[in-house]
């Protein structure tokens, strides 16, 4: 069996991606999140995550293919599932209710809930990447700046002014990205957004309300909620990328195991 390449971590899921195109998801799958087996030629892979205080398990994965299509399973009572005609995709996202996805020539799409907004990418241009919270959107564009689109009850979209951005994440009612210089920057409220000290980072994600970063020395810090352990990562080492989930974190070792801290 081949190695993980890439992981993604939803609500009570996590998805690795094999160096093979084939894809593997662990978890609780009473939607179906969990049916990726017949999966192959993937290359990028996105779970959707439910803020943390839901009672609900459902959630959604999503796959991009090499081809540039794109394939869904899981919960889809908003279709966000509905994306097996789009074409032409390089990127993609998964939030709650939604799935977003990039474009070659740097225009977004979107497919599922909304009501705040968080759909209303069509007029974004020179888009690099996005990433999904629960009622809000980020995207990052070529020139290093970012914009975002819905609820913004946390000042979760206050992104405008951010500059030398390489990639960015999101969480439940924040935002995070990751500047050229290895430093970190939030937008939001409370500790989750405390990440103005992180130096020498070179990967970022968030659950809902937890950040994670890696480091370039392959140690990994957190910030955030703790209640379920979900920032017990301060011991791992040798990682090469992370994923957070609602409330738990998973990492890839070098030796190509995976690592997880709290409850999912």
């Amino acid at each position: 069996m081949s190695a993980f390449a890439a992981l993604a971590a939803g609500r009570r899921h996590w998805g690795g991606l094999r160096d093979d195109g084939t894809v593997t998801a662990v978890g609780d799958g009473r939607a179906g999140e969990c049916a990726v087996g017949d999966w192959t030629d993937v290359v990028a892979i996105a779970a959707g995550a439910v803020h943390a205080a839901r009672n609900t398990g459902r959630s959604h994965t999503v796959g991009l293919r090499d081809d540039g299509t794109v394939v869904a399973t899981g919960w889809n009572d908003d279709g966000q599932c509905d994306v097996a005609h789009w074409t032409d995709v390089v990127a993609i996202a998964a939030g709650w209710r939604r799935t977003i996805g990039v474009r070659a020539d740097g225009t977004a799409l979107a497919a599922g809930r909304n009501r705040e907004q968080q759909c209303a990418v069509d007029d974004w241009r020179g888009v690099l990447a996005v990433a999904c919270g629960d009622w809000h959107s980020v995207g990052l564009l070529a020139d290093g700046s970012v914009r975002a689109t819905g609820n913004d009850t946390r000042r979760q979209c206050d992104v405008g002014q951010w500059r030398d951005v390489v990639s960015v994440a999101a969480g439940s009612v924040h935002s995070v990205g990751l500047r050229r210089d290895g430093t970190v920057v939030a937008a939001g409220r409370g500790p989750t957004c405390e990440v103005s000290e992180w130096t020498n980072v070179v990967g970022v994600t968030a659950g809902s309300h937890h950040t994670i970063a890696l480091l370039d020395d392959r140690t990994v810090v957190a910030a955030g909620a703790d209640e379920q352990h979900q920032c017990d990562v301060e011991q791992w080492q040798d990682v090469v990328s992370v994923a957070a989930g609602s409330t738990f974190t998973v990492g890839l070792l070098r030796d190509g195991s995976v690592a997880t801290s709290g409850e999912f």
